[in-house]
């Protein structure tokens, strides 16, 4: 898609949105919705979606607006939700183990194929009807399902040896909680990092001011 080479990363996060906003609609049997009631809902300007449409080639017609469900179909494919990417989670602790339950995967182009930990106390048991396996079992998993992308819910220290033993078994993306900052030591790599205590101070901040 021509279109869609250098599209900015802040038009990039706001796909998801629409995509949610979308489905919402589409579950409430909404057939047709103009830009500008899209930008009411989202509390977005109606010109701030066309410009972010319009990267991707456009999908509404003038006076008429978007067809929801092709739209939110579009949005998926763009995403890349309708193509499973093979991923490995690492850290079965309280972290993991709440993003391994709770993340609906499928819907968001991930097939989780690996679960490791190495903590005894913890192999053995199932997360999604996956068995948590040793992390010494990690290379035979990414080849046999041609692995690539990891989530890495594993301490900050325990992070750089384990994402250089992945990058060199083919993985190429990573969603990362460790606050371990791949992307200083593999500027080629892809990497999401959740920070969720930068969150939380944002929070604190914007309360702080409100207050103020």
């Amino acid at each position: 898609m021509a279109k869609g080479e250098h599209i900015s990363m802040s038009v990039v996060r706001r796909l998801p949105r629409y995509y949610r906003f979308l489905y919402d609609l589409k579950e409430n049997g909404i057939v047709r919705i103009s830009s500008k009631e899209l930008s009411q809902r989202m509390g977005l300007t109606a010109s701030q979606i066309r410009q972010d449409l319009n990267c991707f080639g456009g999908f509404g017609q003038q006076g008429y607006g978007y067809i929801v469900e092709q739209l939110y179909n579009e949005i998926g494919r763009i995403l890349g939700v309708d193509v499973l990417t093979p991923t490995i989670l690492l850290g079965a602790g309280n972290m993991g183990r709440a993003v391994a339950n709770h993340m609906v995967f499928e819907q968001r182009g991930i097939k989780l194929v690996g679960i490791f930990d190495n903590s005894p106390r913890i192999i053995g048991q199932r997360i999604r009807g996956l068995e948590i396996l040793p992390t010494e079992r990690i290379d035979d998993v990414c080849i046999e399902n041609k692995v690539e992308a990891a989530i890495l819910c594993i301490p900050r220290e325990a992070s750089s040896d384990m994402v250089e033993r992945l990058i060199a078994l083919g993985v190429r993306g990573f969603w990362n909680f460790s606050h371990f900052d791949i992307s200083l030591h593999h500027p080629d790599v892809l990497v999401e990092n959740v920070h969720l205590g930068d969150s939380l101070m944002t929070l604190s901040y914007k309360l702080n001011q409100k207050t103020e």
